[in-house]
Formats: C-alpha cells, sequence, structure tokens
C-alpha cells in the first residue's frame, strides 16, 4: 500500500496524537469510462438566420467582487447549496468511498468531490483498488471526529465551532498535508484571533513551522517573548526543550534579541529627552539674554515688577544656573560643576546661532572664534551634539503646527 508520509515532530502530550504517519492504504483501481463532449452550441448559432445582433458592450460597473480583499472575506454560496451538500455528507448517499479511522469506523464519501476537494486525496483515490464498488482509503493518526469535520467541510465548508475548537491542531496538520488551503486558513485565523494561549503556544509554534504558516509562526514566536517567564515553566517548553533543543536556543535567542532591542528604545528615549531639554535650554537663554524673565535680564531692559507667567520650561532652572554663574568665585571651566555646565550651554548656543554679530548671548562670538582652534574630533563630538539637537527642534516645531 503506497501512503504519503507527514514527517512532524511533535513535541508535547498534548498533540501526541498525531505521532503517526498519514497513511492512506489504496485498493484495486477502476477504469473511467470517456466521456463524450458536445459541441458549444453557440458555434452553431452564426448559421442560423434571422438572429439579431448583440447589444453593445455595457460600461465598465465597479462592484465589491472586483476588490480581492472583500471577495475574499464575504460568503458568495448560498445557505441553501451550503445545507445540500452538507446533507450530502451526513447521508452519504450514493457514497463510493469508504475513509476509515483508527478506531475502525468509516466514514462514507464521493470519489468525484474528494478528487475536486484535494489533489492529495484525488491521486490517492486513482491509484486506490475497488471491492464491490466500494474504494476503502484509510487516514490513521487522526481522532474519528477529527476526520469527520475535515471530510464535511470539503463538502460544504461548514464546521461545527465546539469540533473546529477541539481539533483545530488536527484540521491545521490534515488541511496542509492534503492541500486543502481554505480550511487551513480557517485553522491559522481562529487560533490567531484567540485561541492562542500559554500553554498550546509551544504546540502550534512546531505545528506552524511543518505546515508552513510564517504569519502564525510570528504570532507565537511574539506571545513567547512577551510572556517568556511562563511560558518557560510549561509542559509544553519542557518537552520541546528535550526533543528540539534548535528550537530552544532559536527561540532564547528572539527573547534577548528582543530585550536588546528594548534597552535600545529605553536608551534612545532618554537620549531624545537630553536633546529637548537642551532645546529648550536654548531657546531658555536666548529668552533671558534678549527679553529678560523675571529677576534676570540684559543690561538695557528695565524690568517690570509684575509679568505674567513664563512660557519657556527651562527658564526658571537657567534662571538659577545664570545668577550662580555671575557670582561665582571659582568660575573656570572644570573648577565648578555648576559654571562648567554653564559654559557648555553657552558654547552650545554659539554653535546652534546663525546671527553672532547681533546675538545676545554673552561670549556667541568669542566661541565662534574658539571653534577655529579645536580639534577635528572635539568639532566632530560638538557636531554630532548640534544636528541632535537640532532634529529635536525640527520635531517639536512640526508637532506645535499640528
Amino acid at each position: 500500500m503506497a501512503s504519503p508520509d507527514v514527517h512532524t515532530p511533535w513535541l508535547s502530550s498534548a498533540v501526541e496524537s498525531f505521532g503517526g504517519s498519514f497513511k492512506i492504504r489504496i485498493e484495486e483501481e477502476e477504469t473511467v469510462d470517456s466521456i463524450e463532449f458536445f459541441e458549444d452550441p453557440s458555434s452553431l448559432a452564426c448559421n442560423l438566420p434571422n438572429i439579431p445582433n448583440p447589444p453593445s458592450a455595457p460600461g465598465k460597473i465597479r462592484s465589491k467582487a472586483t476588490n480581492p480583499r472583500q471577495l475574499s472575506n464575504s460568503d458568495c454560496v448560498p445557505k441553501e447549496a451550503k445545507d445540500t451538500w452538507d446533507k450530502l455528507f451526513k447521508e452519504g448517499y450514493g457514497a463510493d468511498v469508504h475513509i476509515i479511522t483508527d478506531d475502525g469506523s468509516f466514514i462514507p464519501a464521493h470519489y468525484a468531490l474528494l478528487s475536486v476537494a484535494s489533489p492529495v486525496l484525488g491521486n490517492f483515490l486513482q491509484q486506490s483498488k475497488v471491492k464491490n464498488g466500494i474504494r476503502c482509503i484509510k487516514i490513521p493518526g487522526v481522532p474519528c471526529d477529527a476526520v469527520s469535520a475535515f471530510i464535511r467541510f470539503l463538502y460544504s465548508a461548514c464546521y461545527d465551532e465546539g469540533d473546529m475548537k477541539k481539533f483545530v491542531l488536527h484540521l491545521l496538520v490534515v488541511s496542509h498535508a492534503y492541500s486543502v488551503p481554505s480550511l487551513k486558513r480557517v485553522c491559522i485565523n481562529h487560533l490567531e484571533q484567540g485561541w492562542l494561549n500559554l500553554e498550546n503556544v509551544i504546540d502550534v509554534l512546531q505545528l506552524a513551522r511543518s505546515c508552513d504558516a510564517p504569519r502564525l509562526t510570528l504570532f507565537c514566536i511574539r506571545m513567547i517573548v512577551r510572556n517568556f517567564k511562563n511560558i518557560s515553566s510549561t509542559e509544553g517548553w519542557k518537552v520541546m526543550r528535550q526533543a528540539n533543543p534548535v528550537l530552544e536556543q532559536e527561540l532564547l535567542e528572539s527573547v534577548v534579541e528582543a530585550d536588546s532591542r528594548k534597552q535600545d528604545r529605553l536608551k534612545k528615549i532618554e537620549e531624545k529627552k537630553v536633546y529637548l531639554q537642551l532645546h529648550e535650554a536654548m531657546e531658555a537663554l536666548v529668552h533671558i539674554c534678549r527679553d529678560g524673565c523675571r529677576t534676570i535680564g540684559p543690561r538695557d531692559k528695565v524690568l517690570k515688577a509684575s509679568q505674567a507667567a513664563c512660557s519657556f520650561p527651562a527658564c526658571k532652572g537657567l534662571e538659577t544656573l545664570v545668577r550662580h554663574f555671575s557670582s561665582c568665585k571659582i568660575r573656570v571651566p572644570g573648577g565648578c560643576v555648576h559654571c562648567k555646565r554653564m559654559w557648555q550651554l553657552l558654547e552650545l548656543h554659539s554653535r546652534i546661532c546663525d546671527e553672532p554679530d547681533y546675538c545676545k548671548v554673552p561670549l556667541c562670538r568669542h566661541f565662534k572664534v574658539k571653534m577655529l582652534q579645536q580639534t577635528k574630533k572635539d568639532a566632530a563630538k560638538w557636531k554630532v551634539l548640534v544636528s541632535k539637537v537640532n532634529a529635536v527642534s525640527l520635531f517639536s516645531s512640526r508637532r506645535a503646527d499640528l
């Protein structure tokens, strides 16, 4: 007997029933009578007299059917037709195939329909032997109810929700093994839409990899990465670790990579906060030196006693820093931490400022001259910092416009 084998590593007790290979037992093949086709009657019409000319071609009509996505998601088969095919499956009227299951029972079916619905089944039915007008094939390794649900779907694309949930993993395997993509899509969709859980995700991942379901594989990996601590303690993980250490290593690498990406994101967020603070400090520095704020300002401006609340978030902290800088006895760069910060802010402003001749910020032109004396290494560091602050400035201005 010939049989198709599906090699799939089953790694937990939840899928031990898949352990056997899918074997189809075949018996004596019967010859098929040839079918005589009639000539297309439309070809005779041209020879008949007094036939009116056909109407002009209609204009282009747009319909929902032209959209592949809408067509694939819509149910174009009437319910009556589905009920008819479902009834034919349940009653087995005129059945010429018996599908034998593991418990010795059989499911009546029809050779023509199975051959059309599944090319794999059709191939083995053609090779099967006929006994008393019946072709017999056997699908072992799958529960009888799962085989029944599979054959029913071939007839009418109908299924019981309870059976689908109970045998979804079995149906995923048989739909892949016997090339029934419509059932395979149904199984994948149900798993992606909520039937995945911490207990079965390891088994589903292995099936998804074996059954060529990349999207479902990605779903499983994402769930494992997000819930690694809980999933790594399940029975499925323990069995997988012993039976498939290569897969375990891949999953561990995925977890490490995801954690590394998370750390990088957090680092970039923190860096962005620093650049935003520097951008706000530059704005507040120009505001204080040009317009004055609270009790501090340029020499040529008289500050009023009552002022509106300042709209610059960094102004209060920068005002304190400026007061310290003006009265500090050390003041030299490196001698005082606060003064060093002020020197750096003044130099950063000078590198950003486009009008040093008219700028009110102290030492702006001084740092412009100092830039010419710096080493390439120091200049490169400042250039990167300026570009980051300018990028944050541009992003902030765009958000403000929105």
